[in-house]
């Protein structure tokens, strides 16, 4: 009794070594692209000598290729594994930021973004899937918020040492630096071993769309688009309410979410994913619309904690939601299709919002974000009743 005891336990640690790997190596790679987010403006409108819409273009390339690839980097890393998917989207994003170093025209840095952006859907498509691997089933969402922080740390401190490298040593520091990053993300990927689990492969490795992901993906669409939204105008916002530091609202943002996913790390895995994901949409909807009612730096920067707080637990619920309905060999699958998901809403919301925000000023598109959480809420919570629904049926028909 006692060993199994100590095997149930075993199972169910969640900070195993592959784990921790992981979570450094994707703190490395998206430091690499907090570097680049910062400097790729700045060398555009510098050094190549173009202007505002070049820096459009370099971004938009990145994530159309992104989008594009994500399916299909699904795919691959259910057929032939995650270490290597991991490890080639690693060392391709190493390469393309070592030599845009060398690009001395815009042509030749939107190229480069055109295959970072294969290397991001690659390596970031393949980690998630390996997350799910290495985690414990029971530890799921627990797993999702503290990898999650990986992410968000380093696209927090990527952009200040970017600027650091820039002011202090040039452009051509920041892209190598940004490279070195991105090759430990490569070499620690090396030490985590392949994750996905042995057998032969099932009808879920044969499909590029992971179809029982995509209900639930709509509302992760939802919650990304009101999340993309936000990102494009809460500095804009600060300042037009008179926020001596129009960064504020966006930190704040960034610390709620981070001390949320630490405080809070076990509450995905205590109650329903569904709920969870519909309450923190709907939370989401109601910061948007403080921003949009309240014009002032209070409301700014209250809005925009709420919105931290909706955002702390939609992401790992709705991927908990969607990687339960998914078999291990189509972890890869459902990881692609939920991260393209994420493209969507990320690059189409400030295109549609700021329609919006032009036409009638950015408090209105905050509504009209609202609106789009509001819906993406709504969805979750039918999905919800759905599945309980399902549930009671199936265990009358066993009784």
């Amino acid at each position: 009794m006692d060993i199994e005891s100590g095997r149930t336990a075993q199972r169910q640690r969640l900070f195993t070594r592959p784990f921790v790997l992981l979570s450094l190596a994707e703190l490395a790679y998206f430091s690499a692209t907090g570097v680049a987010i910062y400097t790729l403006p700045v060398y555009v409108t510098g050094p190549v000598g173009s202007d505002a819409a070049g820096v459009g273009l370099a971004f938009g390339a990145f994530a159309v290729v992104a989008l594009m690839l994500r399916p299909l980097a699904g795919r691959v890393a259910d057929v032939r594994g995650r270490r290597p998917i991991m490890v080639a989207g690693a060392l391709l994003c190493a390469v393309c930021l070592a030599l845009t170093a060398q690009a001395a025209t815009l042509g030749g840095v939107v190229a480069l973004r055109l295959l970072l952006g294969a290397a991001e859907a690659a390596f970031f498509v393949a980690a998630v899937a390996a997350l799910v691997d290495l985690a414990p089933q029971s530890r799921m969402g627990e797993a999702l918020s503290y990898n999650s922080l990986g992410l968000y740390l380093g696209l927090t401190a990527g952009p200040p040492l970017g600027e650091l490298l820039v002011r202090t040593v040039g452009f051509a520091a920041a892209w190598v630096g940004a490279a070195v990053l991105a090759a430990g993300a490569a070499a620690l990927v090396l030490g985590i071993g392949e994750t996905r689990p042995p057998g032969p492969l099932g009808q879920g490795a044969r499909h590029l769309i992971h179809r029982a992901s995509l209900p639930v993906g709509l509302a992760f669409l939802a919650s990304t688009v009101a999340m993309g939204g936000f990102f494009a105008f809460a500095a804009l916002h600060a300042a037009d309410v008179r926020l001596t530091t129009t960064s504020l609202p966006l930190l704040t943002y960034g610390a709620v979410v981070v001390v949320v996913r630490i405080a809070c790390a076990r509450v995905p895995d205590r109650v329903p994913p569904l709920p969870l994901g519909a309450c923190a949409i709907l939370t989401m909807a109601v910061g948007l619309t403080v921003l949009a009612l309240w014009t002032s730096p209070a409301g700014a920067v209250i809005g925009a904690g709420v919105m931290g707080l909706g955002i702390a637990f939609s992401t790992p619920a709705l991927f908990a939601a969607a990687f339960a309905r998914a078999s291990a060999d189509a972890r890869g699958a459902a990881s692609g299709t939920l991260s393209a998901f994420l493209d969507l809403g990320i690059g189409g919301g400030p295109i549609l919002l700021g329609l919006v925000a032009r036409s009638s000023g950015i408090p209105a598109a905050f509504s009209v974000a609202a609106g789009v959480a509001l819906l993406g809420g709504v969805r979750a919570i039918v999905l919800a009743v759905r599945e309980r629904q399902s549930a009671a049926g199936a265990a009358a028909v066993a009784a």
